[in-house]
């Protein structure tokens, strides 16, 4: 029995990366329903209720600060272990792999901060929200393009969920860098320390889960009280789980990577972006004027996604494929590529999310931040989602 079974390597589990691709991207769906609802409900006769129990507190944190900080730090866990296995065992292994989608993300996240600090150039206070635009949300991406079936060849959504993890690394490094509090050197000293003891042991061999994830609490705890956002601790704990490189066998089930990876990434899909989303998605609409709309947050936020994304992606794949520095996806028309550029931005997650860090003290920036990253990520997904029905399945030549 042990044999047959050894001998049936389809019955071992895909990878989250594979499971995403092959599946109907179901959590990008179910986020799109808890915004749609949270929207719903925030301009309801429930909309009281819905602000109250977001601001009650549940021990030290309120809810909607659980939700940012704990319910997201494991999310950024996520992020985390697949930025690791790709770099180390995936499709971002080698440097050619890297080039088409490190470039486009490059695109993608200067022009859109580019676009922001043009139309907030002359108020400081707003300027310090540069990076909202410069996030693509992968979920809300491949669940547009799960809609549209096998129109999309495989080859451009490896491409962008590539160019989203290269993305969301770009966005964890601006987070660590500009969007930090007044730093407590003591706490920073226990997560150093933390931190180390996780590195000492990986390298000692160590792999069961659970100390890892034992010390990766403790290991939140110091980074939500350092001035750093905590969120960060779920990144620094990836990088130290196990991985068992498994070169042309990416499915690995002996991998503790990717038993976490594995075990985290339906939480984070069905659950925790939800929840966030649901959390964070409700904006009333009863005092948005026309002007409102042409505030400098609201419409740098908006043209940053919309305008300054496909720009940067798209010329910068242009760039790249002209100059011989790489080639375009295998079976993509340069309509398609257009139109994946386009749902590059759909910022939703991570731009609300560093809309919250860079406004934490202004609640109608923050709302001018959700009105922003609403309308930006909608067009988006709109455009994105009709240039690709339009597409030519394929190539005129190639």
């Amino acid at each position: 029995m042990p044999l047959l079974t050894a001998s049936r390597p389809r019955r071992r589990p895909l990878s989250a990366l594979r499971n995403v691709l092959t599946s109907d991207a179901g959590g990008g769906l179910v986020l799109m329903a808890s915004a749609a609802l949270a929207l719903v409900i925030a301009n309801s006769p429930l909309a009281d209720t819905y602000f109250a129990a977001l601001k009650a507190y549940v021990g030290p944190l309120s809810v909607l600060h659980w939700i940012n900080d704990a319910l997201m730090a494991v999310f950024f866990l996520l992020v985390g272990l697949e930025i690791k296995r790709e770099v180390l065992d995936g499709r971002l292994r080698t440097w050619p792999d890297r080039v088409l989608p490190g470039l486009a993300a490059l695109g993608g996240m200067a022009v859109p901060a580019i676009v922001y600090a043009a139309v907030n150039w002359n108020s400081p206070e707003t300027l310090r929200g540069w990076a909202i635009p410069a996030a693509t949300d992968i979920a809300f991406a491949l669940g547009v393009l799960a809609l549209l079936g096998p129109r999309v060849p495989v080859s451009l959504k490896v491409f962008l969920t590539a160019l989203a993890i290269i993305d969301d690394l770009g966005a964890v490094l601006i987070i660590a860098a500009f969007y930090t509090a007044d730093l407590s050197l003591p706490m920073l000293g226990g997560a150093a320390v933390t931190l180390a003891v996780l590195y000492g042991m990986n390298k000692a061999g160590v792999a069961r889960l659970w100390p890892y994830l034992l010390l990766g609490a403790v290991l939140w705890v110091f980074v939500l009280k350092s001035g750093v956002h905590a969120t960060i601790a779920g990144v620094l704990l990836a990088l130290t789980v196990p991985l068992r490189l498994s070169v042309g066998k990416p499915d690995d089930p002996t991998s503790p990577l990717h038993i976490l990876e594995h075990a985290v990434h339906p939480w984070s899909a069905y659950l925790i972006l939800p929840v966030f989303g649901f959390a964070n998605a409700g904006v009333s609409l009863a005092g948005i004027t026309p002007r409102m709309l042409l505030d400098p947050v609201t419409l740098g936020v908006a043209l940053g996604l919309f305008v300054g994304k496909q720009v940067g992606v798209f010329g910068l794949v242009i760039a790249a494929v002209r100059l011989g520095l790489a080639q375009r996806p295998a079976h993509a028309t340069w309509a398609q590529i257009y139109g994946v550029s386009l749902l590059c931005g759909v910022g939703f997650t991570m731009s609300l999310f560093i809309g919250l860090l860079a406004f934490a003290n202004a609640p109608e920036l923050e709302a001018e931040t959700k009105v922003g990253v609403l309308i930006g990520s909608l067009a988006c997904m709109a455009a994105g989602a009709l240039v690709l029905r339009l597409a030519p399945a394929r190539p005129t030549h190639h």
